[in-house]
């Protein structure tokens, strides 16, 4: 019976070890699960003119519907949303690492759509990423 016992204990710490390293090496972000290694990828793709107006094409192409064009949540499908589409100018936003906003932009959840197949080249989402930084609130 006691042998039982310290076997049963053994597999519940283990199951609780398991279990905290998974949530330790994940970083919430307003509700999304992003992998830890997204809070410390950097943008590869430089942050300079030619990158934000490609960035700023994308948005304007696949984002603005839902975000609206300056990025303030206010787009026309919006309003029909149980989700806000959120501020990109706000300052909580802006403190999104560079790779938490790409892994979004890359997996989607919910009702924010995954671009991995609509905008297929991972330079081209990060060159979103540039832009986005440009809209942080003045």
């Amino acid at each position: 019976m006691k042998s039982l016992q310290i076997r049963l204990t053994a597999i519940a710490l283990g199951l609780f070890l398991v279990f905290s390293f998974a949530h330790n090496t994940q970083a919430q972000v307003a509700g999304w699960t992003i992998p830890a290694k997204f809070k410390t990828t950097k943008n590869p793709v430089a942050s300079n003119k030619e990158s934000v107006a490609d960035g700023k094409e994308l948005f304007a192409k696949h984002c603005k519907s839902c975000h609206g064009s300056a990025g303030l949540g206010d787009g026309p499908k919006a309003a029909t949303l149980d989700v806000s589409c959120g501020d990109f100018s706000s300052k909580k936003f802006q403190a999104t690492a560079d790779g938490e906003m790409f892994f979004q932009m890359t997996e989607g959840k919910g009702k924010m759509p995954s671009f991995k197949k609509l905008i297929p080249e991972d330079n081209s989402r990060w060159a979103i990423v540039n832009y986005l930084r440009t809209l942080a609130a003045k």
